[in-house]
């Protein structure tokens, strides 16, 4: 999948470094991915992701100190981030808008 914008997720753990390692290990993971559904999402995720309307996808990360919000395009085999942060700062976004 190719995943628009890295840099989105850069500038947030630079600002919150302990989010580097699971976020690099995310984008490594959903770089090398060829998903064609949600359903493949499930398989490789599991629990730690879940699913909105209009393809967003909000994925729990660095064991759910995290929470990552994308739109996926299953057709064109792109990720777009939406959100990056933490689970407070989400907790104040509406991850069907965001």
């Amino acid at each position: 999948m190719q995943i628009i914008a890295r840099r989105t997720l850069k500038i947030f753990w630079e600002s919150h470094p302990e989010a580097q390692t699971p976020l690099v290990l995310w984008f490594s993971r959903v770089g090398k991915a060829d998903w064609r559904g949600p359903s493949d999402v499930k398989a490789m995720f599991g629990p730690t992701v879940d699913f909105v309307g209009d393809n967003r996808l909000i994925f729990d990360v660095g064991g759910n100190k995290f929470r990552l919000v994308v739109h996926v395009a299953y057709a064109y085999r792109r990720v777009l981030i939406k959100f990056v942060g933490t689970h407070k700062e989400y907790d104040r976004i509406d991850p069907e808008t965001v």
